[in-house]
């Protein structure tokens, strides 16, 4: 069962099509407001995915230094509503992303 870990900026609806893995936010973790490395810092010991909508997260970080998989969903909107179209891709993305690694996902 992976363990996944979901941004701040992240719908939490989006938790219920992930079934056989552990979701949770990072408001959950009490880690909001942490800057990105030491949320990924604290992430890489309990998680095995992060998925967040932070695009400069990657220029900001250097995420292959990092023992999680990440997984930037590229969009104009977060909502629920437009998330949802790309639930299928999120959940092959979950399930293969190695740590070290990041995957974007386009809606």
């Amino acid at each position: 069962m992976k363990r996944v870990l979901f941004d701040e900026n992240m719908p939490r609806r989006l938790r219920r099509d992930l079934p056989g893995c552990t979701v949770r936010t990072v408001q959950e973790e009490g880690w909001a407001g942490l800057e990105n490395g030491a949320l990924l810092g604290r992430a890489q010991a309990a998680f095995d995915v992060f998925v967040t909508a932070d695009r400069r997260m990657e220029f900001q970080q250097t995420l292959t230094n990092y023992e999680i998989g990440i997984i930037v969903i590229v969009t104009p909107r977060l909502w629920y509503r437009v998330l949802v179209t790309i639930v299928p891709r999120l959940r092959q993305a979950v399930e293969t992303t190695q740590p070290g690694r990041v995957v974007h996902l386009r809606v």
